[in-house]
């Protein structure tokens, strides 16, 4: 292994040694979960700023986690950190014959292809869906799963039907509600939000991504309903819902207007 990836494999052992850290000899693979899930994400919140430091430094940590699960195993004569790193190499080798051996293929989607095939093959799977993880966010699962059933042909032709479709689940949910039946309702709530889903497959837009634009934004808001009301010495508990209702209209005209439109935005 290369010279500063042994270090840190040497950091981690000497943490789990006897002499150690407390905290870190008392984890074990299920008490870390939390902790993997975080940096994964810390991950993706460095890319989405576009700050190159703070990228480099959650990426180490990321990197970090995975030492520490290979120490784990590694401490129970299970594998090691060199097996993960040998095993992965093979993986990517094998998975890769139009880099590194004499297959040719068409284009990205081509690779794609071929990929989940050889996936398939290696893992003995049952069913295209298999493999996909339960614990992914439930959006991104959603579009994982279309995805793979739309590589075998099971999708709309057209992105009208997915429109209609979407249209067709609203309509489900305002009958449950017209019905006021509670466990119906709940179902065509999840049928309409995959149906969202779909959609955003076809006009190119991520479900999930979608929802953290608007997840930042009732956040801003929010928080500019909180600021005025501190600056008028008013503690939000104490203020009437028709005070915070106008402070939110009026941040979202704001931000409306801020908005440049496409013909604002050329030349």
């Amino acid at each position: 292994m290369d010279k500063k990836l042994n270090d840190l494999a040497a950091i981690m052992a000497r943490l789990r040694a006897e002499n150690g850290c407390p905290w870190d000899r008392e984890q074990t693979h299920e008490s870390l979960k939390p902790y993997l899930i975080e940096e994964a994400y810390e991950v993706l919140e460095a890319i989405e700023s576009g700050g190159e430091n703070a990228l480099k430094e959650e990426l180490g940590d990321l990197l970090f986690q995975v030492i520490f699960h290979s120490q784990l195993a590694s401490e129970d004569g299970r594998f090691t950190l060199a097996d993960v790193i040998s095993g992965v190499c093979e993986k990517m080798i094998s998975r890769h014959p139009h880099v590194f051996g004499t297959d040719k293929v068409k284009d990205a989607d081509d690779v794609l292809h071929r990929w989940e095939k050889l996936k398939d093959k290696e893992k003995k799977r049952d069913s295209v869906l298999d493999g996909i993880p339960r614990t992914l966010p439930t959006l991104i699962r959603a579009k994982r799963l279309q995805d793979r059933a739309a590589r075998v042909g099971f999708d709309w032709e057209k992105t009208e039907d997915v429109w209609a479709k979407v249209e067709e689940e609203w309509e489900e949910l305002q009958e449950g509600r017209r019905n006021n039946d509670i466990e119906n309702i709940e179902e065509e709530m999840g049928d309409l939000m995959i149906a969202l889903v779909n959609l955003g497959r076809f006009i190119d837009i991520d479900a999930d991504e979608a929802l953290n634009k608007s997840i930042a934004k009732f956040i801003r808001r929010f928080s500019a309903i909180e600021k005025e009301l501190a600056g008028r010495g008013k503690d939000i508990r104490e203020a009437t819902l028709d005070e915070m209702e106008e402070i939110w209209i009026r941040e979202r005209e704001k931000e409306q207007k801020n908005r440049k439109s496409p013909e604002e935005g050329k030349g």
